[in-house]
């Protein structure tokens, strides 16, 4: 045993000369390459000088970057991700010229914008150093860090060590749809999940609901319900807000209703870990995790993952520099494309290249390695989001090269977090699934030459740009409009004149989630009929009706309740739908009728609920968003997600049976948590039935919680 510790501690003495040594050749062979770097006094020095010199600026270096660098990445927790990622250069920097300014006699000097330089290649080859002679002693380097978590979870008061039952981790691939994960194995783009595939898990399609989108389906599987989420962006009459998925109030606030819908916590209350998502699982151990970004206890900031990566140097500058190399690459892709004459396109610039670097790069990074952490410190359940390939598929296309290129990096961290978990103090069953995946098309704007809300303007009889007054679509609705107010008034409109029109109240709010769009009449505390709609906009319906852009739309009747219309003064009574009758909603695919109906029975569905075309020769839909992938209604590749689970776990569902919806996604990932720890730690809603945890949560999140008012001068239209 003594003889083991002496081993380790001579092994880690010497990996610590080692990079001393490399650092300091390091630092003097910029010093001769760099005019602006000196490592000698102005009267010149021996090289045994200089170079004793380079010691103690490359020691002195090392020496700030494990002492006060994890002080200032502390600091910074509350700047934003994407500055921190840039203020890594120059924070870098700084500790080098504090670093020149500790040599004795003053013989290090550089310029602020060389240190800059000196400090990013000498962290790289530090690192580069490092990571070879770890690769000589895996055994050393797990020890190593299974001691590290062992620490930090005795510090919580945790046991690792209480249970030899395994663990599992939940990998959502977001936005991957069933069809481009198979394509990706088996065409060598993801060699990982193709040797998983057939030899070690099964994999399943599941349907998502008409909200094809990552915060309804997230917040199902993670938390058991996602009840009353019509779309990612919906407006709320009772309370006068517009509720966008992905912003930290109204996440906080979807959690709080889910977990008071279902009074349980979520899928990770038993020493669960929740990486990169959009609400914590019920987890005590959160990173990047939207719904408690705005808490500030300190064991719920979400933002504490950014610290644990990015207090090692040697991290924060590797990350940095393929953060910069992203934004090269995605200014060099777009340009190519617009160059080649791509189409469809959308546009891909100003801060949508360092947008696309954060999620591919930062988030990957950071997520990685807090789920590495969490496999050596023995969680029992694990869920983290990689939200790279949806990112760039929304702009670059599902299908395109691009997309392509992020499904081979995420195959090489998957790999990563598998290698890790060999080296786990329990084993682990992996689990890869998404949450949606992404159909292909041009915008409705590119397509029609306006947006949905100019088409929905037009409709109504309101002023719309010039641009859609000349487009066909805008000039039919217009007309459409002007005949239908002339019907209805019983009087002539003037040709030159300003369109006459009865008092409507405040203007309909449009608000697009990839190809599902929501329009409401906010002067209206009910939802509003389609009789109503027809009295206040007579021409509205038909016109969106009959586009050839749009697909179908829901309202309800008063007469008939709810029903679907569609070209051609097509209007049927939603009750009479069935899957597979052929009726107006069976080019959507199987369950569309399902879907619809559940949606039309929440509180806050739309007043005109709208679903773009889709051709199912072609798989193509018409986003209401800049997104030329897009997801969040019916139609095509983003109805189809996967679960790809381990042999050694029950299938999902029996032979020949169906996986529909998130909410019973979430039961067989409960299912299959009860199966890897067995019968002594009972999981599922009894483990978190107490009201008075619940009440807890939900008074946390009250506080949290940003109120998001309406401006009517300035409402959201159809863009994001």
């Amino acid at each position: 045993m003594v003889e083991g510790r002496w081993r380790t501690a001579g092994r880690a003495v010497f990996r610590v000369v080692v990079v001393w040594g490399v650092s300091a050749v390091t630092m003097l062979a910029l010093a001769g390459l760099l005019p602006d770097f000196r490592l000698q006094s102005a009267d010149g020095d021996s090289v045994t000088r200089t170079a004793i010199t380079a010691g103690w600026g490359a020691g002195a270096f090392g020496l700030l970057g494990a002492l006060v660098w994890p002080v200032i990445v502390r600091a910074l927790l509350l700047v934003p991700a994407l500055v921190l990622g840039l203020l890594v250069f120059f924070l870098n920097g700084s500790l080098l010229l504090i670093a020149l300014w500790l040599i004795p006699d003053g013989r290090g000097t550089a310029k602020p914008e060389t240190a800059v330089v000196v400090a990013a290649v000498m962290s790289a080859v530090a690192s580069a150093t490092s990571t070879a002679l770890a690769v000589r002693d895996d055994d050393a380097y797990r020890r190593r860090l299974s001691r590290l978590a062992h620490r930090r979870s005795r510090r919580r008061g945790e046991d690792p060590g209480r249970s030899g039952s395994p663990g599992t981790v939940f990998v959502q691939l977001d936005g991957v749809g069933h069809d481009v994960l198979r394509r990706a194995a088996d065409s060598g783009v993801m060699p990982t999940v193709a040797s998983w595939l057939g030899d070690t898990h099964r994999i399943t399609p599941w349907r998502t609901d008409w909200s094809s989108q990552t915060g309804a389906s997230q917040l199902g599987i993670l938390h058991g319900s996602n009840h009353d989420v019509p779309a990612f962006r919906w407006y709320e009459k009772d309370r006068r807000r517009i509720v966008v998925s992905n912003r930290p109030a109204s996440a906080a606030e979807l959690q709080r209703r889910a977990v008071e819908r279902t009074a349980d916590g979520g899928l990770l209350t038993v020493d669960g870990a929740s990486r990169g998502n959009l609400f914590t699982g019920g987890a005590d151990q959160v990173a990047l995790v939207l719904s408690v970004a705005a808490r500030r206890a300190r064991a719920n900031r979400s933002r504490a993952g950014y610290f644990a990566y990015f207090s090692d140097p040697a991290n924060a500058v590797r990350t940095a520099v393929s953060f910069v190399a992203e934004v090269a690459r995605e200014i060099g892709q777009s340009t190519r494309a617009r160059l080649r004459g791509d189409e469809p396109r959308v546009g891909r610039g100003g801060l949508y290249p360092f947008i696309r670097a954060f999620a591919t790069v930062v988030e990957r990074d950071v997520v990685v390695a807090a789920v590495m952490g969490d496999l050596l410190a023995g969680r029992t359940a694990v869920y983290a989001d990689l939200v790279a390939y949806d990112e760039v598929a929304h702009h670059s296309g599902p299908h395109s090269m691009d997309a392509q290129a992020v499904l081979e990096r995420l195959d090489r961290s998957l790999a990563l977090i598998a290698k890790v978990a060999e080296h786990a103090p329990r084993d682990y069953r992996i689990v890869l699934l998404s949450d949606h995946g992404q159909s292909p098309g041009s915008t409705f704007e590119d397509a029609y030459g306006l947006t949905l809300r100019d088409l929905v303007r037009a409709g109504c009889g309101l002023p719309v740009p010039r641009r859609a007054e000349r487009s066909k679509s805008g000039a039919e609705a217009r007309d459409a409009a002007r005949d239908a107010l002339r019907t209805a008034l019983h009087r002539d409109v003037e040709e030159d004149g300003e369109l006459e029109q009865p008092a409507t109240g405040s203007d309909p709010i449009v608000l697009a989630s990839g190809n599902l769009a929501l329009i409401s009449f906010p002067d209206v505390p009910h939802r509003v009929g389609r009789e109503e709609i027809e009295r206040r906009h007579p021409a509205l319906l038909s016109t969106l009706a009959n586009h050839p852009g749009i697909g179908f739309l829901l309202v309800h009747s008063e007469e008939q309740g709810s029903v679907v219309l569609t070209r051609g003064g097509v209007a049927v009574p939603l009750a009479d739908l069935k899957d597979g009758d052929g009726g107006p909603l069976a080019a959507f695919g199987p369950g569309a009728v399902d879907a619809v109906r559940r949606t039309d029975a929440f509180p806050h569905v739309a007043d005109i609920m709208v679903n773009s075309m889709y051709d199912p020769r072609t798989g193509v839909v018409h986003a209401f968003e800049e997104q030329i992938g897009s997801h969040g209604g019916l139609g095509g590749e983003q109805s189809e997600a996967f679960l790809l689970s381990p042999l050694e776990l029950s299938p999902p569902v029996p032979p020949g049976g169906e996986l529909v919806g998130a909410e019973q996604v979430h039961r067989v990932l409960r299912r299959w948590l009860r199966e890897c720890e067995g019968p002594q730690v009972p999981i599922g809603p009894s483990s978190f039935a107490r009201r008075e945890n619940v009440r807890e949560f939900s008074r946390r999140d009250r506080q949290a919680e940003e109120e998001i008012p309406v401006d009517e001068g300035s409402l959201p239209d159809d863009t994001m």
